[in-house]
Protein backbone atom coordinates (compact mmCIF):
# COMPACT_ATOMS: atom_id res chain seq x y z
CA UNK A 1 0.00 0.00 0.00
CA UNK A 2 0.97 3.38 -0.46
CA UNK A 3 1.65 5.69 2.30
CA UNK A 4 3.37 9.48 3.17
CA UNK A 5 6.44 9.75 4.92
CA UNK A 6 6.24 12.87 7.51
CA UNK A 7 8.75 14.21 4.87
CA UNK A 8 6.61 14.04 2.52
CA UNK A 9 8.33 10.95 0.78
CA UNK A 10 6.45 8.20 -0.86
CA UNK A 11 6.93 4.74 0.46
CA UNK A 12 5.92 0.95 -0.37
CA UNK A 13 4.58 -0.57 2.96
CA UNK A 14 3.55 -4.36 3.16
CA UNK A 15 3.07 -6.72 6.68
CA UNK A 16 4.41 -5.26 9.57
CA UNK A 17 4.69 -1.30 10.01
CA UNK A 18 8.60 0.06 10.06
CA UNK A 19 9.04 2.64 13.43
CA UNK A 20 11.09 4.65 13.74
CA UNK A 21 9.60 7.87 15.88
CA UNK A 22 10.33 8.95 18.98
CA UNK A 23 8.10 6.43 20.83
CA UNK A 24 9.08 3.71 18.62
CA UNK A 25 8.89 0.83 21.75
CA UNK A 26 5.84 2.02 23.21
CA UNK A 27 2.57 -0.06 23.53
CA UNK A 28 -0.55 1.88 23.93
CA UNK A 29 -3.77 0.58 24.77
CA UNK A 30 -6.47 2.77 23.85
CA UNK A 31 -10.28 2.17 24.34
CA UNK A 32 -11.48 5.65 24.20
CA UNK A 33 -14.22 6.51 21.66
CA UNK A 34 -15.20 9.96 19.78
CA UNK A 35 -12.70 12.41 19.46
CA UNK A 36 -10.58 13.20 22.52
CA UNK A 37 -8.95 10.12 23.26
CA UNK A 38 -8.44 8.79 19.80
CA UNK A 39 -7.15 12.13 18.79
CA UNK A 40 -4.75 11.65 21.70
CA UNK A 41 -3.42 8.31 21.02
CA UNK A 42 -3.18 9.30 17.20
CA UNK A 43 -0.46 11.56 18.34
CA UNK A 44 1.48 9.01 19.76
CA UNK A 45 1.10 6.75 17.19
CA UNK A 46 2.26 9.43 15.05
CA UNK A 47 5.01 9.78 17.16
CA UNK A 48 6.02 5.81 16.99
CA UNK A 49 4.00 4.05 19.67
CA UNK A 50 1.98 1.10 19.21
CA UNK A 51 -1.74 2.01 19.66
CA UNK A 52 -3.73 -0.88 20.42
CA UNK A 53 -7.68 0.31 19.93
CA UNK A 54 -10.28 -1.71 21.97
CA UNK A 55 -13.54 -1.45 20.30
CA UNK A 56 -16.84 -2.88 20.72
CA UNK A 57 -17.79 -5.74 18.89
CA UNK A 58 -20.31 -5.17 15.87
CA UNK A 59 -20.26 -1.51 16.52
CA UNK A 60 -16.76 -0.13 17.18
CA UNK A 61 -16.20 3.67 17.73
CA UNK A 62 -18.81 5.95 16.88
CA UNK A 63 -17.37 8.57 14.87
CA UNK A 64 -16.93 5.73 12.18
CA UNK A 65 -20.94 6.06 11.63
CA UNK A 66 -21.10 9.81 12.14
CA UNK A 67 -21.56 11.77 9.12
CA UNK A 68 -20.61 11.59 5.22
CA UNK A 69 -18.90 7.90 4.98
CA UNK A 70 -17.16 6.29 1.83
CA UNK A 71 -16.96 2.70 2.50
CA UNK A 72 -18.34 2.81 6.20
CA UNK A 73 -15.82 4.90 7.27
CA UNK A 74 -16.08 8.79 8.17
CA UNK A 75 -13.53 11.41 7.78
CA UNK A 76 -12.90 12.00 11.27
CA UNK A 77 -12.46 8.36 12.08
CA UNK A 78 -9.92 7.95 9.39
CA UNK A 79 -8.09 11.31 10.32
CA UNK A 80 -8.15 10.33 14.37
CA UNK A 81 -7.74 7.13 14.31
CA UNK A 82 -4.50 6.65 11.85
CA UNK A 83 -1.57 4.15 13.00
CA UNK A 84 -3.61 2.38 15.34
CA UNK A 85 -4.54 -1.48 14.99
CA UNK A 86 -8.06 -2.60 16.21
CA UNK A 87 -9.04 -4.99 18.43
CA UNK A 88 -13.11 -5.75 18.89
CA UNK A 89 -13.25 -7.14 22.36
CA UNK A 90 -16.31 -7.58 24.60
CA UNK A 91 -15.62 -5.89 27.81
CA UNK A 92 -18.78 -7.10 29.60
CA UNK A 93 -17.94 -10.14 29.32
CA UNK A 94 -15.02 -12.16 32.16
CA UNK A 95 -13.58 -13.42 28.65
CA UNK A 96 -13.21 -9.83 27.12
CA UNK A 97 -12.28 -8.44 30.13
CA UNK A 98 -9.41 -11.27 30.50
CA UNK A 99 -8.05 -11.05 27.21
CA UNK A 100 -8.00 -7.21 27.89
CA UNK A 101 -5.50 -7.95 30.86
CA UNK A 102 -3.39 -9.99 28.77
CA UNK A 103 -3.01 -6.97 26.86
CA UNK A 104 -2.15 -4.53 29.59
CA UNK A 105 -0.25 -7.10 30.64
CA UNK A 106 2.54 -5.95 27.98
CA UNK A 107 1.98 -2.14 27.86
CA UNK A 108 3.16 0.56 29.09
CA UNK A 109 -0.23 2.90 29.00
CA UNK A 110 -4.07 2.60 28.83
CA UNK A 111 -6.34 5.60 28.36
CA UNK A 112 -9.75 5.32 28.79
CA UNK A 113 -12.59 8.30 28.22
CA UNK A 114 -15.67 6.65 30.20
CA UNK A 115 -17.78 8.79 32.54
CA UNK A 116 -16.53 8.33 36.11
CA UNK A 117 -16.81 5.44 37.96
CA UNK A 118 -17.80 3.63 34.71
CA UNK A 119 -14.46 1.94 34.41
CA UNK A 120 -14.78 0.45 37.74
CA UNK A 121 -17.92 -0.73 37.45
CA UNK A 122 -16.71 -2.28 34.26
CA UNK A 123 -13.57 -4.20 36.22
CA UNK A 124 -11.05 -2.40 34.38
CA UNK A 125 -10.50 0.40 36.85
CA UNK A 126 -7.06 1.29 37.88
CA UNK A 127 -6.37 -0.78 40.94
CA UNK A 128 -7.68 -3.60 38.82
CA UNK A 129 -5.10 -3.04 35.75
CA UNK A 130 -1.77 -1.97 37.85
CA UNK A 131 -2.29 -5.41 39.79
CA UNK A 132 -1.77 -6.60 35.98
CA UNK A 133 0.36 -4.19 35.46
CA UNK A 134 2.57 -2.38 38.15
CA UNK A 135 4.27 0.48 36.48
CA UNK A 136 1.25 1.32 34.10
CA UNK A 137 0.55 4.93 32.74
CA UNK A 138 -3.24 4.83 33.45
CA UNK A 139 -5.26 8.03 31.70
CA UNK A 140 -8.48 8.72 32.60
CA UNK A 141 -9.86 11.53 30.00
CA UNK A 142 -13.42 12.84 31.40
CA UNK A 143 -15.96 16.06 30.48
CA UNK A 144 -16.01 17.99 33.87
CA UNK A 145 -13.45 15.76 35.89
CA UNK A 146 -14.10 13.19 38.58
CA UNK A 147 -15.99 14.64 41.26
CA UNK A 148 -18.51 17.30 41.50
CA UNK A 149 -22.12 18.79 40.40
CA UNK A 150 -21.39 17.98 36.86
CA UNK A 151 -19.08 14.56 36.70
CA UNK A 152 -21.46 12.15 35.44
CA UNK A 153 -23.92 14.27 33.11
CA UNK A 154 -22.71 13.26 29.27
CA UNK A 155 -20.67 16.06 27.69
CA UNK A 156 -19.93 17.07 24.11
CA UNK A 157 -17.64 19.52 22.67
CA UNK A 158 -20.46 22.42 22.38
CA UNK A 159 -20.92 21.91 26.24
CA UNK A 160 -17.29 22.46 27.13
CA UNK A 161 -17.55 25.51 25.11
CA UNK A 162 -20.35 26.41 26.89
CA UNK A 163 -19.34 26.00 30.52
CA UNK A 164 -15.26 26.97 30.20
CA UNK A 165 -16.70 30.84 28.87
CA UNK A 166 -15.39 30.07 25.26
CA UNK A 167 -18.65 30.45 23.48
CA UNK A 168 -19.16 33.91 25.88
CA UNK A 169 -16.01 34.99 24.91
CA UNK A 170 -16.43 34.11 21.26
CA UNK A 171 -19.78 36.57 21.06
CA UNK A 172 -17.69 39.23 21.99
CA UNK A 173 -19.28 39.72 25.53
CA UNK A 174 -20.86 42.96 27.23
CA UNK A 175 -24.36 41.30 26.74
CA UNK A 176 -23.96 39.44 23.10
CA UNK A 177 -25.57 36.72 22.10
CA UNK A 178 -22.75 33.75 22.56
CA UNK A 179 -21.38 31.83 19.72
CA UNK A 180 -19.91 28.43 19.11
CA UNK A 181 -16.74 27.80 17.52
CA UNK A 182 -17.51 26.03 14.16
CA UNK A 183 -14.68 23.36 15.29
CA UNK A 184 -14.58 21.15 18.57
CA UNK A 185 -11.67 23.19 20.02
CA UNK A 186 -12.11 21.64 23.72
CA UNK A 187 -11.85 17.97 21.87
CA UNK A 188 -8.61 18.38 20.19
CA UNK A 189 -7.38 20.69 22.92
CA UNK A 190 -8.20 18.07 25.56
CA UNK A 191 -6.32 15.50 22.93
CA UNK A 192 -3.15 17.97 22.74
CA UNK A 193 -2.97 18.20 26.53
CA UNK A 194 -3.31 14.40 27.33
CA UNK A 195 -0.89 13.27 24.95
CA UNK A 196 1.70 15.95 26.09
CA UNK A 197 0.67 14.73 29.63
CA UNK A 198 1.40 11.06 28.98
CA UNK A 199 4.46 11.58 27.45
CA UNK A 200 5.57 13.51 30.47
CA UNK A 201 4.53 10.55 32.80
CA UNK A 202 6.33 7.83 30.73
CA UNK A 203 9.38 10.30 30.64
CA UNK A 204 8.92 10.20 34.83
CA UNK A 205 8.33 6.40 34.73
CA UNK A 206 11.81 6.38 33.39
CA UNK A 207 13.46 7.97 35.57
CA UNK A 208 11.80 6.66 38.34
CA UNK A 209 10.33 3.03 37.64
CA UNK A 210 6.96 4.21 38.64
CA UNK A 211 3.76 4.56 36.74
CA UNK A 212 0.81 6.56 37.42
CA UNK A 213 -2.85 7.84 36.96
CA UNK A 214 -3.00 10.98 34.96
CA UNK A 215 -6.58 12.67 34.85
CA UNK A 216 -7.62 15.29 32.64
CA UNK A 217 -10.79 17.10 32.09
CA UNK A 218 -11.67 19.00 28.85
CA UNK A 219 -13.99 21.47 31.21
CA UNK A 220 -9.68 22.26 32.96
CA UNK A 221 -8.03 22.02 29.58
CA UNK A 222 -9.99 24.30 28.13
CA UNK A 223 -10.45 26.84 30.88
CA UNK A 224 -6.17 26.60 31.37
CA UNK A 225 -6.64 27.25 27.69
CA UNK A 226 -8.59 30.49 27.39
CA UNK A 227 -6.97 32.09 30.74
CA UNK A 228 -4.01 34.14 29.43
CA UNK A 229 -5.57 36.19 27.66
CA UNK A 230 -9.52 35.32 27.86
CA UNK A 231 -9.69 35.70 31.82
CA UNK A 232 -7.02 38.54 31.15
CA UNK A 233 -9.39 40.93 33.29
CA UNK A 234 -9.94 38.36 36.19
CA UNK A 235 -6.29 37.64 36.68
CA UNK A 236 -5.14 40.68 38.78
CA UNK A 237 -6.70 41.62 41.57
CA UNK A 238 -7.03 44.85 44.22
CA UNK A 239 -6.64 48.39 42.74
CA UNK A 240 -4.84 49.61 39.78
CA UNK A 241 -4.93 46.54 37.62
CA UNK A 242 -3.91 47.65 34.13
CA UNK A 243 -7.00 47.61 31.50
CA UNK A 244 -7.47 44.27 29.16
CA UNK A 245 -8.96 44.48 25.61
CA UNK A 246 -12.95 44.67 26.01
CA UNK A 247 -14.60 41.42 24.92
CA UNK A 248 -16.67 43.69 22.70
CA UNK A 249 -14.41 44.72 20.88
CA UNK A 250 -14.55 44.42 17.36
CA UNK A 251 -12.47 41.08 16.17
CA UNK A 252 -9.67 41.00 13.59
CA UNK A 253 -11.82 40.91 10.32
CA UNK A 254 -11.66 43.40 8.21
CA UNK A 255 -13.47 43.69 4.67
CA UNK A 256 -12.06 44.76 1.86
CA UNK A 257 -13.19 45.93 -1.55
CA UNK A 258 -12.97 42.11 -2.59
CA UNK A 259 -12.62 39.41 -0.03
CA UNK A 260 -11.47 40.02 3.73
CA UNK A 261 -7.79 39.87 5.87
CA UNK A 262 -6.92 40.08 9.65
CA UNK A 263 -4.38 42.70 10.33
CA UNK A 264 -2.95 42.61 14.17
CA UNK A 265 -0.40 44.74 16.25
CA UNK A 266 1.23 45.19 19.31
CA UNK A 267 4.07 46.34 19.38
CA UNK A 268 5.34 50.56 18.50
CA UNK A 269 6.68 49.44 15.70
CA UNK A 270 3.87 47.56 14.20
CA UNK A 271 1.64 50.15 15.44
CA UNK A 272 3.92 52.59 13.53
CA UNK A 273 4.11 50.42 10.46
CA UNK A 274 0.15 50.18 10.20
CA UNK A 275 0.17 53.80 10.38
CA UNK A 276 2.25 53.67 7.52
CA UNK A 277 0.70 51.46 5.54
CA UNK A 278 -3.06 52.71 5.91
CA UNK A 279 -1.50 56.55 5.13
CA UNK A 280 -2.66 57.88 8.57
CA UNK A 281 0.22 59.76 10.15
CA UNK A 282 -1.85 61.72 12.00
CA UNK A 283 -2.96 58.18 14.24
CA UNK A 284 0.52 58.88 15.78
CA UNK A 285 -0.55 62.33 17.40
CA UNK A 286 -3.92 60.72 19.00
CA UNK A 287 -3.10 60.35 22.75
CA UNK A 288 -5.12 56.99 22.96
CA UNK A 289 -3.13 55.49 20.92
CA UNK A 290 0.54 56.36 22.21
CA UNK A 291 1.34 53.24 24.42
CA UNK A 292 0.23 49.54 23.80
CA UNK A 293 -2.09 50.07 27.12
CA UNK A 294 -3.92 52.77 25.46
CA UNK A 295 -4.27 51.05 22.63
CA UNK A 296 -5.77 47.82 24.13
CA UNK A 297 -7.79 49.90 26.16
CA UNK A 298 -9.43 51.84 23.23
CA UNK A 299 -9.50 48.76 21.02
CA UNK A 300 -12.91 49.49 20.19
CA UNK A 301 -12.25 52.78 18.28
CA UNK A 302 -9.01 52.19 16.64
CA UNK A 303 -10.26 48.91 15.56
CA UNK A 304 -13.04 50.35 13.44
CA UNK A 305 -10.89 53.27 12.41
CA UNK A 306 -8.78 50.63 10.77
CA UNK A 307 -11.73 48.61 9.55
CA UNK A 308 -12.99 51.83 7.86
CA UNK A 309 -9.77 52.70 5.68
CA UNK A 310 -9.35 48.82 4.44
CA UNK A 311 -12.96 48.82 3.14
CA UNK A 312 -11.79 51.14 -0.11
CA UNK A 313 -8.59 48.79 -1.32
CA UNK A 314 -8.16 44.82 -2.37
CA UNK A 315 -6.80 42.41 -0.10
CA UNK A 316 -4.14 42.12 -2.70
CA UNK A 317 -3.48 45.52 -2.15
CA UNK A 318 -3.52 45.95 1.81
CA UNK A 319 -1.31 43.29 2.14
CA UNK A 320 1.70 44.12 -0.16
CA UNK A 321 1.48 47.41 1.77
CA UNK A 322 1.22 45.69 5.44
CA UNK A 323 4.38 43.32 4.43
CA UNK A 324 6.15 45.95 3.25
CA UNK A 325 5.94 47.85 6.61
CA UNK A 326 6.40 44.31 8.47
CA UNK A 327 2.66 44.26 10.36
CA UNK A 328 1.68 40.73 10.79
CA UNK A 329 -1.14 40.28 8.25
CA UNK A 330 -2.95 37.57 6.57
CA UNK A 331 -5.72 36.89 4.07
CA UNK A 332 -8.50 35.13 5.31
CA UNK A 333 -8.77 32.04 2.96
CA UNK A 334 -11.83 29.41 2.70
CA UNK A 335 -11.05 25.71 3.24
CA UNK A 336 -10.97 25.19 -0.14
CA UNK A 337 -7.98 28.03 -0.50
CA UNK A 338 -6.39 26.53 2.48
CA UNK A 339 -5.43 24.10 0.07
CA UNK A 340 -3.64 25.94 -2.68
CA UNK A 341 -2.09 28.24 0.07
CA UNK A 342 1.87 28.79 -0.94
CA UNK A 343 2.88 28.33 2.61
CA UNK A 344 1.08 25.05 3.04
CA UNK A 345 1.91 23.92 0.24
CA UNK A 346 5.99 25.07 1.54
CA UNK A 347 5.24 23.25 4.56
CA UNK A 348 4.70 20.17 2.73
CA UNK A 349 1.62 19.48 5.07
CA UNK A 350 -1.42 18.11 3.77
CA UNK A 351 -0.69 14.61 1.93
CA UNK A 352 -2.67 12.34 0.07
CA UNK A 353 -2.71 8.78 -0.18
CA UNK A 354 -5.00 5.34 -0.77
CA UNK A 355 -7.14 4.18 2.82
CA UNK A 356 -7.72 0.67 1.34
CA UNK A 357 -11.22 0.63 2.48
CA UNK A 358 -12.10 4.38 1.63
CA UNK A 359 -10.34 5.21 -1.38
CA UNK A 360 -7.99 8.47 -2.04
CA UNK A 361 -7.94 10.87 1.13
CA UNK A 362 -6.13 13.96 1.90
CA UNK A 363 -5.10 14.28 5.71
CA UNK A 364 -2.55 16.09 7.45
CA UNK A 365 1.30 15.08 8.32
CA UNK A 366 2.06 15.01 11.79
CA UNK A 367 2.81 18.55 12.57
CA UNK A 368 5.99 18.25 14.61
CA UNK A 369 8.98 17.23 12.96
CA UNK A 370 11.82 15.32 14.27
CA UNK A 371 14.91 15.24 12.51
CA UNK A 372 16.24 12.06 13.74
CA UNK A 373 13.26 10.00 15.04
CA UNK A 374 10.61 11.28 12.53
CA UNK A 375 7.06 10.92 13.42
CA UNK A 376 4.91 9.46 10.18
CA UNK A 377 1.25 8.18 8.89
CA UNK A 378 2.81 4.27 8.97
CA UNK A 379 -0.62 2.89 9.12
CA UNK A 380 -4.52 4.06 7.79
CA UNK A 381 -7.25 4.00 10.30
CA UNK A 382 -8.40 -0.07 10.38
CA UNK A 383 -11.45 -1.80 9.64
CA UNK A 384 -13.52 -3.01 13.25
CA UNK A 385 -11.27 -5.97 14.51
CA UNK A 386 -8.87 -5.65 11.55
CA UNK A 387 -6.61 -7.51 14.07
CA UNK A 388 -7.90 -9.07 16.12
CA UNK A 389 -6.50 -12.17 15.60
CA UNK A 390 -2.76 -10.62 15.07
CA UNK A 391 -3.05 -8.74 18.50
CA UNK A 392 -4.27 -12.17 20.44
CA UNK A 393 -1.77 -13.92 18.46
CA UNK A 394 0.83 -11.75 19.89
CA UNK A 395 -0.15 -11.88 23.68
CA UNK A 396 0.19 -15.88 23.30
CA UNK A 397 -3.05 -17.35 21.74
CA UNK A 398 -3.07 -20.12 19.66
CA UNK A 399 -5.45 -20.34 17.04
CA UNK A 400 -8.10 -22.55 18.71
CA UNK A 401 -8.23 -20.04 21.50
CA UNK A 402 -8.76 -17.25 19.05
CA UNK A 403 -11.57 -19.21 17.36
CA UNK A 404 -12.79 -20.13 21.15
CA UNK A 405 -12.54 -16.33 21.75
CA UNK A 406 -14.66 -15.77 18.67
CA UNK A 407 -17.19 -18.19 19.40
CA UNK A 408 -17.97 -17.15 22.65
CA UNK A 409 -18.13 -13.57 21.71
CA UNK A 410 -15.31 -12.10 23.60
CA UNK A 411 -13.64 -10.75 20.66
CA UNK A 412 -14.34 -10.32 17.48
Amino acid sequence: MLMVRADGSHVQRRGRCAVRGPLAGIRVIDVTSMVSGPAATMLLGDQGADVIKVERPQKGDFTRSFGARRSGFSPIYLTTNRNKRSIALNLKSDGGRELLKKLVAGADVFVQNFRPGTVERMGIGEDVLRRVKPDLIYVSISGFGERGPYANQRVYDPIIQALSGLASIQGGGGGARPRMVRTIVPDKLTAVTAAQAITAALLARSRTGIGQHVQLAMLDAMVSFLWPEGMARYTLRGENAPAARPLEARDLVFETTDGYITVGVNSDAEWLGLTRALERPEWLEDPRFATSTGRVEHADVRLEMTAEVIATRSSADWLERLRAEDVPCAPILSPEELLEDPQIAANELVVESAHPYAGPMRQTRPAARFDRTPAEIRRPAPDLGEHTDEILAEIGLGELEIEAARRTGDAA
